[in-house]
C-alpha cells in the first residue's frame, strides 16, 4: 500500500507544476517516514545533502555551466553559424546543415539542450527564413540541432547520468562524441532530402568569397581550442572531467576577454546563472536520492528486476520497451527530471540484463533528444516558437522528419554498440 500511494503523491505534485526535485524529496521523505520512522528519515535527511555537496565529480556541473555563461557572453556562439553558413550556405539547404553544425559546435561549449536551442532561435532561423526558407523546416532543424549539447560533451545531462548511475563520467563524456556527430549528420541528410524534394522550401545562400570564409575561421579556432582542450584531456587521462571542467571554464574566461565584451556586471551575471543552473541540479539530485533511498528500502527495483527476469522474451525486447517509455516520458518533461526518476530502477534492470551502462547512457540520452520534440510538450520546440516568434504548430511539424530520423539513428546505435564504445575503450 505505501508504494503505491508514494507514487501517487510523486505524480500528483508533478501534475501540480511542482519542480522535480522537491516533488521527488517531498514523496521520498513521506515514503521513508512510512517506513523507517521519524528518527530513520532525520538520518537520511542529515546525511544525504553534505554527500551530494562533498562529491568531487560534482563540481563539474557549475564548471561546465560556468564556461557555457563565458562563451555566450563572447558573443561567439552567434559567429560560429554565421562562419559555418559561409562555408556550406550553397549547397542545397545549406543553412540548414549550417545549424547543424552550429549546433554542434555550440553543444561543444554549451551542455544544455534549451540553451542551445535559444541561442540558434536568435541567429539561425531568422537567417533562414530571410533567405526564403519554408518556416516549419527552418524551425524544426533549429529544435533538433539544439538537442546536440547533451550528447556531444561537455554535457550536464551526461554528467548526472554518471552521478546517478555510478559511471565513469569521463568514459560517458567521450562516449558521447562519435555518436553525436552521427546524429548531427542524421540531422544534415534529412535537411539535403528535404531540400532535395522542395527545392523551393530551402533555397540556397549567396556565395561568399573564398577570402573572406577564411577570414571567418578565426572564431572557430578558439572554440575548437577549447572543445579540444576539455576533451583531449579527458581521453589521454592527463585530467579528470572536474579538472577539465576547470580549464574549460578558465579558457572560456579567457575567450571573454579576449572577445573585448568582459565586463564586472557581465562576470557577475554569468557567476549567478551558473550558481542558479547548479542550485536546481543539485536540489533535483537530492531529491533523486531521498527517492532512491525509498526504492531500497522497499526493494521495488529488486521485485523488478526479479519480475523481469521471470519474463520468458529476449532483453532486446525489454530495451525497446524502455527506449520507448523515453520517448513518451521526453514528451511531457525535462530531460534532468525523466534521469532522475528513471535512473534508479532502470539503471540495475539494464545491469541485471548484461548491457553496458556507458553504452545505455548514450543510447538514453539520444532517445531523449526525440523526447525533447514530440507533442504534446516537447520543451525544444516551445523554447524555438518563443524565442523565434513562430506558432508552436508549425514547430512541431519541422520537426516530425527528424524524430523519423532520429529513430533510424538510434537503431544504428544499439545494432552497432562500438560505435559509443570504441572511444572510451581506447581510454588510459
Amino acid at each position: 500500500m505505501t508504494l503505491p500511494l508514494v507514487m501517487g503523491s510523486l505524480f500528483g505534485l508533478l501534475a501540480l507544476g511542482a519542480p522535480v526535485g522537491f516533488a521527488m524529496l517531498i514523496a521520498g521523505a513521506a515514503g521513508l517516514l512510512l517506513v523507517v520512522g521519524f528518527d530513520g528519515l532525520i538520518g537520511i535527511l542529515e546525511t544525504t545533502p553534505l554527500t551530494l555537496a562533498g562529491t568531487y565529480e560534482f563540481i563539474t556541473i557549475p564548471l561546465f555551466l560556468l564556461m557555457a555563461e563565458f562563451i555566450l557572453q563572447s558573443g561567439m556562439a552567434d559567429d560560429l553559424f554565421r562562419t559555418t553558413a559561409a562555408w556550406v550556405g550553397r549547397l542545397r539547404g545549406g543553412l540548414g546543415m549550417a545549424t547543424a553544425l552550429a549546433g554542434a559546435g555550440f553543444g561543444a561549449i554549451c551542455g544544455t539542450s534549451t540553451a542551445s536551442a535559444a541561442t540558434l532561435s536568435a541567429t539561425s532561423l531568422p537567417a533562414m527564413i530571410k533567405q526564403g526558407y519554408e518556416p516549419s523546416l527552418a524551425a524544426g532543424v533549429v529544435s533538433i540541432s539544439g538537442t546536440l549539447a547533451m550528447l556531444i560533451p561537455p554535457s550536464v545531462a551526461m554528467v548526472v547520468y554518471g552521478l546517478l548511475a555510478n559511471v565513469n563520467i569521463g568514459q560517458l563524456l567521450i562516449a558521447g562524441l562519435l555518436p553525436g556527430l552521427l546524429v548531427m549528420f542524421t540531422i544534415m541528410a534529412t535537411v539535403y532530402v528535404l531540400a532535395w524534394r522542395h527545392p523551393e522550401h530551402a533555397p540556397s545562400a549567396p556565395a561568399v568569397p573564398l577570402r573572406e570564409k577564411i577570414a571567418m575561421l578565426k572564431v572557430v579556432g578558439p572554440l575548437l581550442l577549447l572543445f579540444a582542450a576539455v576533451t583531449g584531456i579527458i581521453y589521454t587521462g592527463a585530467a579528470t572531467p572536474t579538472e577539465a571542467a576547470a580549464v574549460g571554464a578558465f579558457m572560456g574566461f579567457l575567450l571573454l576577454w579576449y572577445s573585448g565584451r568582459l565586463t564586472l556586471g557581465g562576470l557577475q551575471q554569468a557567476l549567478l546563472r551558473a550558481a542558479h543552473g547548479s542550485a536546481m541540479v543539485m536540489v533535483i539530485l537530492l531529491g533523486a536520492s531521498v527517492f532512491g533511498y525509498f526504492f531500497a528500502i522497499t526493494q521495488v527495483t529488486q521485485d523488478l528486476i526479479a519480475f523481469v527476469g521471470s519474463l520468458d522474451v529476449s532483453r532486446w525486447v525489454i530495451l525497446v520497451l524502455v527506449l520507448c517509455g523515453y520517448i513518451v516520458l521526453g514528451s511531457f518533461m525535462d530531460q534532468i527530471a525523466i534521469l532522475v526518476l528513471t535512473v534508479p530502477v532502470v539503471v540495475p534492470l539494464m545491469s541485471s540484463l548484461g548491457f553496458d551502462l556507458v553504452w545505455f547512457g548514450v543510447i538514453k540520452i539520444v532517445t531523449a533528444e526525440i523526447g525533447m520534440i514530440t507533442p504534446p510538450i516537447g520543451l525544444n520546440c516551445y523554447v524555438v516558437a518563443r524565442y523565434a516568434n513562430r506558432p508552436v504548430g508549425e514547430v512541431f511539424r519541422g520537426t516530425l522528419p527528424h524524430f523519423v530520423a532520429h529513430l533510424i539513428a538510434i537503431a544504428i546505435l544499439v545494432a552497432f554498440p562500438g560505435i559509443a564504445l570504441w572511444l572510451p575503450s581506447m581510454m588510459r
